[in-house]
């Protein structure tokens, strides 16, 4: 029992070598806040597993999931290319088109100039699909959200979720961020009324919010279904005890 003990220890020791940015301190390493500060100029760069619709106006066999049609229905009948592993998709026409890393605009501009070989004004637009942040606990509508602009603050995302729940601890919630293979992860405390430009930071397509319950809510829970069942004597023992 004891040597089995010994090998769980080294193991837990061991990962956790791998995934200590994921572990949330008080005090935050600075590349972790610098990682979520306000960026004017950010833009999203296209991944792999992304799903992309192509519009080109006027013709619908250059196009995958056009915007333009009368129906858009791109999500529906899979109208739309996966991004594979080598960061590739195959465009109608222009044929393999790397597009790893590259933003809407920069993409747009790349098939636009290849288009002209064979159109002589191509209008050409570009959409992300899966641009997602996904919010978790004491919110009224945990949820996975989609976004279509690159600038999302945090209380936007919440008041698309309902807003928060009555046990929302607003001086721990976490937003994590994946940065290649790490993810960055900083603590929000929204009671700093006059911290609100630092507090209400930009979010990212791709980033994980979670919104944590105050530590008396499963006591507030136990005291709801103990309570009517006991006597007064006895509900102020239960009180002390779990006190």
């Amino acid at each position: 029992m004891k040597t089995t003990l010994k090998y769980l220890f080294i193991v837990l020791i061991l990962s956790s070598c791998k995934t200590q940015n994921l572990l949330v301190s008080k005090e935050q390493k600075p590349e972790d806040k610098n990682t979520f500060l306000y960026d004017s100029d950010y833009q999203y760069r296209i991944r792999k597993d992304d799903k992309i619709s192509i519009s080109v106006w006027g013709e619908d066999d250059l196009s995958v999931g056009s915007v333009y049609g009368i129906y858009n229905s791109n999500e529906v009948y899979g109208k739309w290319l996966m991004v594979d592993i080598n960061g590739n998709i195959e465009v109608p026409k222009i044929g393999t088109t790397n597009v790893l890393g590259k933003t809407v605009p920069e993409l747009k501009n790349i098939l636009t100039e290849k288009l002209k070989k064979w159109l002589v004004n191509p209008i050409v637009d570009i959409k992300v699909l899966n641009k997602e942040i996904t919010i978790l606990g004491e919110v009224r509508n945990p949820n996975t959200i989609q976004v279509d602009k690159d600038n999302v603050t945090l209380l936007e995302l919440i008041s698309k979720t309902g807003g928060f729940e009555f046990y929302a601890n607003l001086k721990s919630i976490k937003v994590l961020r994946q940065e290649g293979e790490n993810v960055r992860v900083t603590n929000i405390d929204l009671t700093t009324a006059n911290d609100i430009l630092n507090t209400n930071i930009q979010l990212h397509p791709g980033d994980v919010v979670i919104v944590p319950s105050k530590k008396n809510k499963e006591f507030d829970k136990r005291i709801a279904t103990i309570i009517p069942l006991a006597t007064t004597v006895s509900a102020a023992a239960i009180l002390v005890g779990l006190l």
